[in-house]
């Protein structure tokens, strides 16, 4: 059996992390049947999550994860995509990856009423008397590292200029297909999934989530993505 060690559904999402979830996209995809393990944080080889234990064999980071899957069970993520849309896929992919995360981790951690809205709940473990200090260090670690990637040393108005433009993209590449590539699903979903879905979370207030709104076409597809993939999750959440 599969274990996919993350955080579990909060929220309102099936995991607060979109790493997280893009790994149990690729999983889904793949059809391979796994179990979802809250309680590895401590162990994880590169100190994040996602990670994956495959039968005794771990892998880290969600896009090492996708790699394992393809090599080990001979899955082919790009099987509907020819060379130059499967381009088009990985430059999406690494546009959600490698900077729509970090607007997320802006707006999340960066923006203090978002930050007690949502972050602070991970440090309800810690012993009450040590609990602020605590969560206001790892805060500030976060702040430092959005300015060492470079989005953090930006102004918010210039952040969400950048946004707006990585969104806008998207729905440009996704036209009026039914998948963000074209009428097949493929690897590229599971990021793009995972990062309109977590971007458009209304537990935070963000006006990243107008930038997605304003496309009906990522409305629709974050809603079908819903639907075929998390259906008992987001089900349970209407009742």
């Amino acid at each position: 059996m599969i274990t996919l060690y993350s955080f579990g559904p909060l929220f309102g999402l099936p995991d607060p992390s979109p790493f997280c979830m893009k790994a149990q996209m690729l999983l889904k995809i793949a059809g391979l049947e796994y179990q979802v393990d809250k309680g590895g944080f401590d162990k994880a080889p590169k100190g994040k999550q996602p990670y994956m234990d495959d039968d005794g064999e771990t892998t880290a980071d969600s896009t090492f994860i996708r790699f394992h899957i393809e090599k080990k069970y001979d899955f082919d993520f790009n099987s509907g995509l020819d060379d130059y849309t499967a381009g088009v896929a990985w430059a999406v992919e690494k546009m959600c990856d490698d900077h729509l995360y970090w607007v997320l981790i802006s707006e999340r951690w960066c923006n203090l009423e978002n930050f007690n809205r949502g972050p602070r709940v991970f440090f309800d473990a810690a012993p009450a008397l040590i609990r602020p200090f605590i969560a206001s260090m790892i805060r500030k670690k976060v702040i430092k590292a959005t300015k060492a990637h470079g989005l953090g040393r930006h102004s918010v108005a210039e952040i969400h200029l950048l946004a707006g433009k990585a969104i806008d993209a998207m729905a440009d590449i996704m036209g009026d297909n039914k998948y963000m590539m074209g009428n097949s699903v493929s690897g590229a979903d599971a990021t793009a999934f995972a990062f309109i879905d977590a971007l458009s979370c209304k537990h935070f207030e963000s006006p990243v989530i107008a930038m997605i709104e304003k496309h009906q076409n990522l409305i629709d597809y974050r809603n079908r993505m819903r639907a075929e993939w998390y259906p008992e999750f987001y089900s349970s959440l209407e009742s």
